[in-house]
């Protein structure tokens, strides 16, 4: 089992034991243990329990369990839970806004026993006669029931890309043959519903050993003839839009070299596989206007991370050293504010002792700095979480929503450009709040806030997280047409969190980001004179 598999096996653990009134301090164990995994991505294989039992927050108990888990695929406790509950009542546990106690409620005094029957439940009104359910609430459900549905067999490009191009290099190994994906995982869509794989042979047969046992999706193949395979491939590694506004259908019939003598056959710049979406980029492509992409080796530094001091996994110092070992020339740091009291947000006492042990740090290091961050809670009158004279203690200031997301555009936008506006503010954090299949993110008026960036001279960033992917990279057109640079980040909790800046990397090419455009692709002495404003 994968790290996410166990995470998920005790989470459902935890909210079965919940569901059905158990013990409540194992129902926290698990919930804990699951919380605390969630942050690590810890690599269980060769471990064995005692390596398990080590990791804090897990201990003996749960260490015996994952055991099982690792070994059986299950475990005991969590099939006896299932075994008394209904699947549909266990789907339901799934739906944001409904915990275990009030699916508890719907189970047992709706005799609600599917997510079909709860959203027919919502639709004639009937939650509002349970204890606790009011019209928003029962609202909320359904609208978090149809976002479920819509989302329903769809995946993060991250949790695919690496079987799916392990896969691909087996098949081409294995019968010596061109092989690639199409579609949107070329295109490296941030969400994908649908695997390709070209193979450029019409006389080979794929046997079950060819097939790759950890993709959650059906594979769909595609075989062409061998001369085939560049036209093939830019026919189904673009969208239908893309495809007719480049007139594909007039190409001549005969045998490609390469994508780019396609191109060049066309008439156009050539257009990487990220940017073929039929938006805007045709039109550059004719005059030959599409920037050189911005590549993971260009960027110098890493900003929003955070330690042990708040919500972070790793120490201070063994964050700063990890970056440093990767080769990055600076590490911002940027635990939670105080606001933030879920995720142990500093005290203004914490802020400074912070401070102090990043100073003594940065004394040791050579050609290497801390900068002094903070990601500071935009309140809910778009005011900062600090006072000024705690602000202007900083290097930099990440301003990010956490709280009340349930905002309407109006709101959302008057909320972030007050925070825009603060003077101490440099890095619009994750914009819209989103987490991709769980959560949409709070609405604003893009182009509204960007124009607030630009004229306050803050930048944006493009949170790395692949859950996340956030500010859109529909909208990074407009913030390199407003002059506002866009910040990678990769939002770390952990040491293995600096390696979702590849996934940042993905989503700001698809936005035709060049490392001209791009905060972090900057020197220390460059990045000190941006947030100088």
């Amino acid at each position: 089992m994968t790290n996410d598999d166990i995470i998920d096996a005790l989470e459902l653990t935890s909210k079965l034991m919940e569901l059905h009134e158990e013990n409540p301090f194992k129902v926290k164990a698990y919930a804990n243990a699951a919380f605390k995994l969630s942050k690590l991505r810890y690599d269980f294989e060769g471990k064995s329990e005692k390596d398990i039992e080590s990791i804090e927050g897990i201990g003996k108990g749960i260490s015996a369990k994952i055991i099982e888990l690792i070994n059986t695929g299950t475990s005991s406790e969590l099939e006896k839970l299932r075994a008394q509950t209904p699947n549909g009542v266990i789907e339901m546990l799934d739906i944001k806004g409904l915990g275990a106690k009030k699916v508890r409620q719907l189970w047992q005094e709706l005799n609600i026993e599917s997510i079909g029957e709860l959203l027919y439940a919502c639709n004639e009104n009937r939650l509002i006669t349970l204890k606790g359910f009011g019209e928003k609430t029962q609202a909320q459900v359904k609208k978090n029931i149809e976002f479920k549905l819509a989302s329903a067999n769809k995946f993060h490009y991250a949790s695919l890309e690496k079987s799916v191009l392990s896969l691909v290099q087996h098949i081409s190994e294995k019968h010596n043959l061109q092989c690639a994906a199409v579609g949107e995982l070329a295109r490296k869509c941030e969400v994908i519903d649908n695997i390709e794989i070209l193979v450029g042979s019409t006389e080979i047969t794929l046997n079950e050993h060819d097939f790759e046992k950890n993709i959650p999706l059906a594979v769909n193949y595609i075989f062409c003839e061998a001369d085939e395979f560049n036209y093939k491939f830019v026919e189904l590694s673009s969208a239908q839009e893309h495809l007719n506004n480049i007139h594909f259908s007039s190409l001549p019939k005969k045998q490609f070299s390469s994508q780019q003598e396609i191109y060049a056959e066309l008439k156009l710049q050539y257009i990487e596989p990220e940017l073929r979406e039929g938006l805007h980029e045709i039109e550059l492509a004719k005059e030959n206007k599409i920037p050189a992409l911005i590549e993971l080796k260009d960027l110098k530094g890493i900003l929003h991370n955070h330690s042990t001091y708040s919500d972070g996994v790793h120490t201070l110092k063994e964050m700063a050293d990890y970056c440093k070992h990767l080769g990055y020339e600076y590490f911002g740091i940027c635990d939670h504010s105080k606001s933030a009291t879920y995720a142990k947000g500093l005290s203004i006492e914490r802020v400074l002792e912070q401070q102090q042990e990043i100073e003594t740090l940065n004394a040791a290091y050579q050609n290497f700095k801390i900068l002094k961050g903070i990601e500071s809670d935009i309140l809910n009158d778009g005011s900062l979480d600090y006072p000024e004279d705690i602000l202007k203690t900083f290097d930099f200031v990440v301003a990010s929503v956490h709280s009340n997301l349930k905002m309407n555009e109006e709101k959302a936008t008057e909320r972030l450009i007050k925070a825009i506006e603060n003077p101490y503010t440099s890095i619009l954090g994750h914009p819209t709040g989103r987490l991709l299949l769980a959560r949409e993110g709070y609405p604003i008026h893009h182009k509204k806030v960007i124009d607030a960036c630009a004229a306050n001279k803050v930048h944006i960033e493009l949170n790395a997280h692949p859950y996340r992917l956030d500010i859109d990279w529909r909208w990074i057109w407009y913030c390199v047409e407003r002059g506002v640079k866009i910040s990678i980040n990769p939002d770390a909790h952990h040491k293995e969190g600096f390696h979702d800046m590849y996934f940042g990397v993905c989503a700001a090419r698809k936005g035709m980001l060049s490392k001209d455009f791009c905060l972090n692709a900057l020197g220390l002495e460059e990045l000190v004179r941006a947030f100088g404003k």
